[in-house]
Formats: structure tokens, sequence, C-alpha cells
């Protein structure tokens, strides 16, 4: 009976792309429906992944033909069973909930992760998004828990939560511009509980970045370290952009969801100034692709840079909620449907002969370490789904 499964797995999506190129061919009026149809086939090899708590899947190598899997302790952890969440609230299919709640299970020990930064990606992503769904109280419980835990990392003489604990002899208090979207996680702790510890360290981590992480172009350096003494920034570097002072796209679309998300919750004007002019320098950029896709990192001087699905994605979620409070909110649509329109192709979509739970091709991981280049990764397929679900409620 596997093996019947396993074939079927693989002749199917051969045959429905044999026939969808077919209908093209024959008939391109229908070529929208096939890509409608294509991309529901990429629903559902979610929906067919096997739940296992030792295998989350983070990326697909295509050179290997394979899915890379991880732990629940990995960043990226949280945005599968998001995308079941996700896929559920698009469809109303509640086999997407079903596998959701099955996946959800296995990210609750990390309540109790204190080694990481990370907990707005791998809890928020999971349990908030099935909160946001059922209401289950032992959702909220554990979203709890995880703020107790995340703000553990906070250093008062800073201001910022710290981000990595690796590199310690080179990096005394990095902090990343990652970091400023695990702030919402502490953002919704304090609306549940009525304690404003948690939305006052989120503030204070916002004000410092603020401070210090934007270049007078409004791109955004990667990491800042700081002095714990004194709470200077001392130093200001990148680990996955090409060089320093480089603007990695990735980060740029960090710094736009991240101002966006806490003016959200703050209404404070300069992070609305901020996201704005954040977002001004990005879509103004003159090495933006026409697509809207861009290149991994805007320096990168090479002619066959790659692109980056997941910066792509991230902004245009970023700025369909932008829209909302800005005046700018014309041009933020017109991107986000630009990319939306440009990932809703064969270009884009994870080829239907491809057994893996992915929606979208060429992600750029970690260019520096040749790490997960130009593939299907898990958190380009998250945001890609919000901005869906965020246009579908504009």
């Amino acid at each position: 009976m596997k093996k019947n499964l396993a074939l079927i797995t693989i002749i199917v999506p051969l045959l429905f792309l044999f026939s969808c190129k077919k209908e093209k061919k024959e008939n391109p009026t229908t070529a929208s429906v096939s890509i409608d149809s294509l991309l529901t086939l990429r629903y559902q090899q979610l929906l067919s992944y096997q739940v296992d708590s030792m295998s989350f899947p983070r990326s697909y190598n295509k050179n290997k033909s394979e899915t890379f899997k991880v732990l629940s302790k990995d960043w990226t952890s949280g945005f599968f069973p998001g995308n079941l969440w996700q896929l559920y609230k698009l469809t109303g299919n509640e086999a997407y909930k079903t596998q959701a709640e099955a996946w959800t299970v296995h990210m609750e020990k990390e309540k109790l992760n204190g080694g990481t930064h990370d907990m707005g990606f791998k809890i928020y992503c999971s349990f908030g998004e099935g909160y946001e769904i059922t209401n289950n109280e032992h959702y909220k419980e554990v979203m709890i828990e995880s703020a107790n835990t995340l703000i553990t990392r906070f250093n008062k003489n800073v201001g910022s939560l710290r981000s990595w604990d690796f590199n310690k002899d080179i990096w005394e208090f990095p902090v990343i511009i990652d970091n400023m979207m695990n702030l919402e996680l502490l953002f919704e702790a304090t609306k549940m509980t009525g304690d404003s510890t948690y939305h006052n360290i989120a503030v204070t981590h916002a004000n410092t970045t603020l401070k210090n992480h934007f270049r007078q172009n409004n791109s955004s350096y990667h990491v800042v370290v700081y002095d714990t003494i004194t709470g200077d920034a001392k130093d200001k570097v990148t680990h996955q952009g090409i060089n320093d002072d480089s603007s990695w796209a990735r980060g740029q679309g960090w710094g736009i969801y991240g101002y966006t998300m806490s003016y959200r919750y703050t209404k404070d004007p300069a992070y609305l100034k901020q996201a704005e002019a954040s977002a001004e320098f990005y879509l103004n950029h003159e090495k933006l692709p026409e697509d809207g896709i861009p290149f991994w990192d805007f320096d990168d001087p090479a002619t066959d840079k790659p692109r980056d699905v997941s910066a792509a994605t991230v902004i245009a979620s970023a700025l369909l909620e932008l829209a909302t409070y800005s005046s700018n909110s014309e041009k933020y649509i017109a991107y986000a449907d630009k990319v939306i329109g440009t990932l809703k192709s064969e270009e884009y979509l994870v080829d239907p002969s491809i057994n893996a739970p992915f929606i979208l091709d060429h992600s750029t991981g970690n260019w520096p370490k040749k790490d997960e280049m130009d593939e299907p990764i898990v958190y380009g397929d998250y945001y890609f789904l919000e901005a869906l679900l965020r246009k579908s409620n504009q």
C-alpha cells in the first residue's frame, strides 16, 4: 500500500503538469486556470507531508532532490505549522487545520528555550496563528510562557533583546534587524495578560534599533554590536549580506515589516515614518528588478547573482499592511500585486513533479555560507500566504 501511495505522489503531479502544458498549448486563455491548479497542487503537497516531530521541513535541495528537515529548535520550525494554519484560512479545508494542530503540538517545548531570540518566529507563527483561529486557551498559555522566556534576553543597559549567543569572543551583544520580527509575540502577550512589561520591552528594543540600525539612505545594517556596560553601539557589521555596508534584501524586509507591525501596536509616528522611509529606499532602488523579486543583496556586483523570493514575500506582506496606515497606499499595493502576480507563475512555483512541502522556488537563505541557494524555503511560503490573506481582506 505504501509503495502504491509513493508511486501516486510521483506519477500524479507528472500527469498533472503534462495536462496543464497541453491545455495551455491548445487554448492560451486557460493559462490562468492552469496556474491556479498548479498552486492548488503545491498546497496539497504541504497537506500530504507526514507529521514528524523530528523533521520540520525547512528547504528543498534541488541538486540532491531532498527536503532539508530540522528539529523544533531551529529558527524556521514554526513556519510550516503556520503555513498549514494559513492554508486553512485561505481554503476553509478542515484537513489543513487538522494537520496544523498536529504539527503545532510538537512546537510547544520551545516555549522554554531561552537560548534563542527567535521565539516569535517559532511560537507566534505556529501557536499565534492557531490561537487566532481556535481561541484555544492552551495556545494562549504557551504564547505567554514563551514571551516570559524571550524577555530573559533583554539587557537594560543596551535597551535590546540579545539576538545570537554564538561568536561571543567577537560580538559582545549582537542585535540583528531580524529581531524586530519577534516583538509581535511580546506585544500580543501584553494584550493577553494586561501586563505592560512585554510591551515596554518591545518598545525599548524598537527604539534602540531605530536609533542605531538605519543608514542615512534608510537602508539597514544587519548586525549592530553593543557594549553591555555603556549601552553604546560599538560595531555595525553583516552576517548574511555581501559586506558590512551592503543592503541585504531580506534584512530590508525585516525592517519594513518590523516597524509596520510595531506601529500597529503603538501608533508611534516614528515607527510609521521609518517603515515608509525604508519602503521608499527599497521600492526606488535602481537595482530592483522589474518583476519585483530582488536579488539577494542589492550590492552584489555579480552578473549571475540569485534572487530572493523570501525577501519579496516579506516586503509584499508588510506593504499590504503599511498601505492601511500610509498615504502611499497605492504604491505599496501596486508592488504587492506585482509580486503576487510574478510568483503565481510556472517560473516561481515549485515544479509540480517535485514531491516536497513547498510552494515557491528561488529563495536565497545564506549566500555567504552558500547555504540554501536558489531553493524553495519555508518562510518564503509563509509570507506569501500571509500576503494572499491580507490581499483577500483588503
